[in-house]
């Protein structure tokens, strides 16, 4: 696990990420086969680096997996298994998936899979779907009663298990378009971050796909034949907004994929001095320092680097 937890070598992960963009094609791959040997390193990588740096598991942790049945959750389930076989520290896992009697839900499939991989899991059967469908007007979006309905159930299942750790299949393309959601609707810079303190002030939740690609997500999914569950059973409206999101990036991904790669290591890299919130930096009381030597204030000096397109800063 000390490669996976402790690599620093960005450079070599991104190579990894561009190698896959090249050798990878949209049919699905064989198992067995080096594209999917590169692209399930990817994964494997990107997420103990992620683990690594926001000390998301700890030794004797408990992390209950949340699966809905998509690729994400499938995707982080197994890579998380994969990570309990070389880690430095013991944890355990706990699948759980909320049955929340949408109508069609193959309730079935998901402890199937459960049984025949041989986890340890969990399903919590709370009928929400009525609940929501009685308190919003038909053709309007269900999704934020719903999260909030199903963000309770599971804190409440994770106190009831003995979860220490509470684990969301969230990827890189989720943070990245919640950061634009929040910029462009809410008037803040915010996203969902890799770990942390739950609503409820008593669970911890980590995004262990948090450097993933969704792109990649979805072709180890298909080439792992995982038994994917449809996302739409409850019959919800698509979010406008997010899905504008995911349009604007993906065409900015075509133009320049860079400046995706920049924008998600922007939002770990944040010089407060250089913004405008008056909450994370004292501009009434400056203070001056004895004179140093200085080229002065070169922080929007132009770039011969970024002139010439070449690649300035270390990508995630």
């Amino acid at each position: 696990m000390k490669e996976v937890f402790n690599m620093n070598d960005i450079a070599d992960a991104k190579r990894i990420s561009d190698e896959i963009d090249e050798s990878v094609s949209t049919e699905v791959m064989s198992q067995g086969s080096r594209r999917f040997e590169i692209l399930q390193k990817g994964i494997r990588r990107a997420a103990g680096k992620a683990i690594a740096d926001f000390n998301m598991i700890e030794d004797g942790d408990v992390i209950m997996v949340c699966m809905s049945g998509g690729a994400d959750s499938y995707t982080m389930l197994e890579t998380l298994r994969y990570l309990q076989t070389v880690a430095p520290v013991n944890f355990e896992l706990i699948a759980v998936n909320l049955d929340q009697k949408q109508p069609g839900f193959p309730e079935h499939i998901l402890p199937q899979y459960f049984e025949s991989i041989g986890v340890r899991y969990k399903i919590v059967e709370e009928d929400t779907y009525s609940i929501v469908i009685d308190k919003i007007a038909p053709g309007k979006t269900t999704c934020s009663l719903c999260s909030r309905l199903r963000r309770a159930i599971l804190y409440r299942t994770a106190k009831e298990i003995g979860a220490t750790k509470i684990a969301l299949g969230h990827h890189r393309d989720d943070i990245l378009h919640t950061f634009m959601l929040n910029m462009f609707y809410g008037g803040k810079i915010k996203t969902m971050p890799a770990k942390l303190i739950a609503d409820d002030g008593q669970n911890i939740v980590i995004r262990p796909l948090a450097y993933c690609r969704e792109p990649d997500i979805k072709k180890y999914a298909a080439a792992m034949q995982f038994p994917i569950i449809p996302c739409n059973l409850c019959g919800s409206q698509p979010n406008l907004q997010r899905q504008a999101m995911r349009e604007m990036m993906n065409q900015w991904e075509k133009t320049n994929p860079l400046w995706i790669k920049s924008m998600f290591t922007a939002m770990g890299n944040i010089t407060p001095s250089h913004m405008l919130d008056r909450s994370l930096f004292n501009f009434d009381n400056f203070k001056m320092e004895p004179p140093k030597e200085s080229e002065g204030d070169i922080l929007f000096d132009r770039d011969d680097k970024l002139d010439a397109g070449q690649n300035v800063v270390q990508f995630l």
